[in-house]
């Protein structure tokens, strides 16, 4: 690359990796694409590196593509000895990508693809976000002959002595699932999608009988608890679902029932060899990758249908994409198709605005009315607050005190967290180790969870549970003297299918009764167990205190959520809304109060094209 200077000159490419040096700004990664590009175009100009290096360092942060125009004409600087790149303005830059034989328009094999207003992608994330969108407005499309009169009859079935004079949106979220092949249910924590899911699965499978139903989701830990709260949710229907296959089915990660195969970008089932299944459900989809997303839907059969269920509002994939809040955009406000609204009355009576966008919005229930917490719960007002960018009233909240479940303590250094972390940890985790039924160990240790921001530093994931470890140990419930010891929880961060264990997965590491050999103990299905050799396990860590990231999926009585005292382009709001609405009953924040507002006026914005995509169809 070149430098720009007064008199036109560019920052040669030697020079680059000077200015790397000086500021990390570009990783060898992409100054190696970019390298490549310039090369391969061979052009005088430097205009295509520039390009090329910063849409491989905005894939690397989780962006699907670059805007050309929000970089034109940006001066990158280094911190340490001020060297500069200059991007160059957006008309010239738009021409020299536009006229490079790497570069390609839409439709084109070519390693970078320019779209046609200022979007740059890698070919791969192109065409899994092109991909996504046809399949999604496809499916969109396709809608499902209904015999209204007994889709009323089922729907009061399962919603007995509904108000009319309310809008119940589970209701209308269970008939937006039967009306056609795409159905998206979004919500916060105890707003009933699971409750929707259920019923959407009992009323088809009561429908069709020999309906095949796929359970998914991104995570293991996640695929578990699907499978776990559907089946309680099932055992409440009233048209005996017990009896029904939807009541045996069993989930899975994404990635198992696709068959991908391992170290590879392989599937088993494509659209070649599509998935068996007539429905496919997909729980925790705000954790779902864009290209995961995008090699599911097409490897659904013609005909099936599928449903994404989550929380747009949770953090986004550790990958690029923020699919499930592109898809959401805007729409979830209860608008919808002249068509629609006339459906909902008819089976429903309810009246609701019509006019609103067709297409895939116009599959997409937003529930916002939560069934866990009470009007008076500070963890469901806090969520909210937090989930509507409302600093203001989040700071009140946390001055005030004066929600029982909910405890601000101000932290602004690491001295204070031993103290405050030992009365929380032994009444927290001491009934867990002091228990010798396996059982039992898994359901104590759901009782706390310590959630970092951070993977390293003193605020950190790992310094926290050497922390724990060294509070635990004192007071004899563990002793951590090696790797592995009797008591140990693991979380799991790796796939490996040879031993069934998966991202995000939980055990215990327990002395085995039978041999007195330490084994991971695993819960297995219909509470079961399973034993894992040590030396067999995948890549693994220390769970008594976890990331943000890694609790997604899952919840905790009570939950310590602890920010570091020094604001991060890391903390969001989407990080903290997800923290606390992994809470039921109590919640410790630990935090500095002006590191707190920030990170809550701080929404994670994913670039990508997705949305526009989406709503060229409505």
């Amino acid at each position: 690359m070149e430098r720009m200077t007064g008199h036109g000159a560019y920052l040669k490419d030697d020079d680059i990796y000077a200015f790397n040096g000086a500021s990390e700004f570009f990783s060898h990664i992409d100054l190696h694409f970019a390298g490549l590009m310039q090369r391969l175009s061979r052009a005088e100009s430097r205009d295509v590196s520039i390009a090329a290096a910063l849409v491989s360092r905005f894939t690397r942060q989780g962006h699907i593509c670059i805007d050309l125009a929000s970089h034109a004409g940006r001066v990158i600087e280094a911190e340490i000895d001020g060297r500069q790149v200059v991007c160059p303005p957006l008309d010239r830059w738009r021409s020299s990508l536009a006229s490079s034989p790497v570069v390609g328009r839409p439709g084109e094999f070519r390693p970078m693809i320019l779209d046609e207003g200022s979007r740059l992608y890698l070919w791969r994330y192109w065409n899994y976000e092109k991909c996504l969108s046809d399949r999604l407005i496809e499916l969109s499309r396709q809608e499902t002959a209904l015999d209204v009169p007994g889709i009323r009859n089922l729907l009061a079935l399962h919603f007995p002595g509904d108000d009319a004079g309310k809008i119940n949106w589970q209701k209308i979220a269970v008939l937006i699932g039967l009306k056609g092949a795409l159905s998206i249910i979004t919500g916060g924590p105890g707003t009933g999608k699971t409750t929707v899911v259920s019923r959407i699965l009992a009323v088809l499978c009561r429908l069709e009988p020999k309906t095949r139903v796929a359970l998914a989701a991104p995570t293991g830990k996640a695929a578990q608890r699907l499978e776990e709260s559907l089946a309680e949710t099932l055992a409440s229907v009233q048209d005996s679902s017990a009896d029904l296959p939807v009541s045996r089915m069993r989930a899975a990660t994404i990635h198992r029932l696709l068959g991908v195969v391992p170290g590879s970008s392989r599937v088993r089932h494509s659209r070649n060899n599509p998935l068996p299944y007539d429905a496919v459900v997909v729980d925790e989809a705000s954790m779902a990758s864009l290209n995961l997303i995008a090699l599911l839907v097409q490897a659904l059969k013609p005909g099936s249908r599928l449903i994404l269920v989550g929380d747009r509002n949770q953090l986004a994939s550790v990958e690029p994409g923020h699919v499930l809040g592109d898809i959401c955009g805007t729409g979830g406000g209860g608008c919808y198709s002249s068509r629609t609204c006339a459906l909902i009355r008819e089976a429903t009576g309810y009246e609701l605005p019509a006019g609103g966008p067709t297409g895939v919005q116009d599959c997409l229930v937003e529930l916002r009315e939560t069934y866990r917490f009470g009007p008076e719960s500070g963890i469901g007002r806090l969520g909210d607050a937090v989930r509507d960018g409302d600093t203001g009233r989040c700071m009140d909240m946390i001055r005030g005190q004066r929600f029982p479940d909910v405890e601000f303590r101000v932290v602004p250094g690491a001295e204070l967290i031993p103290e405050l972390l030992e009365r929380v940890v032994l009444d927290g985790y001491g009934p867990c180790l002091r228990t010798n039924r396996v059982e039992e160990r898994f359901a104590l240790y759901a009782d706390l969870r310590v959630l970092c921001a951070l993977r390293e530093g003193p605020f950190g994931v790992a310094a926290v549970n050497r922390l724990i470890e060294k509070i635990l140990s004192d007071k004899g419930l563990i002793r951590p003297d090696r790797q592995h010891y009797h008591g140990r929880p693991i979380l799991v961060a790796a796939n490996d299918y040879s031993v069934r264990l998966f991202n995000g997965d939980i055990g215990f590491v327990l002395r085995d009764e039978e041999d007195g050999e330490l084994r991971a103990f695993f819960p297995g299905p219909e509470g079961t167990v399973r034993k894992v050799s040590l030396a067999r396990l995948p890549e693994h860590e220390t769970a008594f205190a976890m990331t943000v990231h890694k609790s997604q999926g899952s919840e905790f009585s009570r939950v310590v959520l602890l920010l570091p005292p020094k604001d991060s382009p890391v903390m969001s709001r989407e990080l903290v809304y997800t923290g606390i609405t992994r809470a039921r009953r109590r919640l410790d924040i630990w935090a500095v109060p002006e590191v707190f507002a920030a990170a809550v006026g701080r929404r994670t914005e994913r670039v990508s094209g997705l949305g526009d995509l989406l709503k060229k169809h409505e």
